[in-house]
């Protein structure tokens, strides 16, 4: 299952009782300034749920598929995700 901003915005409005507009713009905000911390370079963590890294990555050599000649790959910035002990808990829990 797939959830959208707008369905994390249905639940908020249901579970606290703000309108659906206020809803949506509350969610909006919080993943607004995730976005922003991730785009200056910094980290997120968001404790029982995991932490968002910004990993830089080297240029390094690689291979064009179609023709087989070297590349050089240029450096980037990638986010990655790490689940907190308690998010895996749950995921190996729901498992069963």
């Amino acid at each position: 299952m797939n959830v959208t901003k707008a369905e994390i915005a249905k639940i908020v409005h249901e579970r606290v009782g703000l309108t659906k507009k206020e809803s949506a713009q509350i969610v909006e905000s919080v993943l607004s300034a995730v976005f922003q911390s991730l785009e200056q370079g910094g980290n997120v963590k968001l404790s029982g749920f995991g932490h968002f890294v910004v990993r830089k990555k080297h240029a390094r050599r690689g291979r064009n598929p179609k023709t087989g000649s070297d590349i050089t790959i240029a450096p980037r910035s990638v986010v990655t995700f790490r689940a907190s002990p308690l998010l895996k808990k749950k995921m190996l829990e729901g498992d069963k």
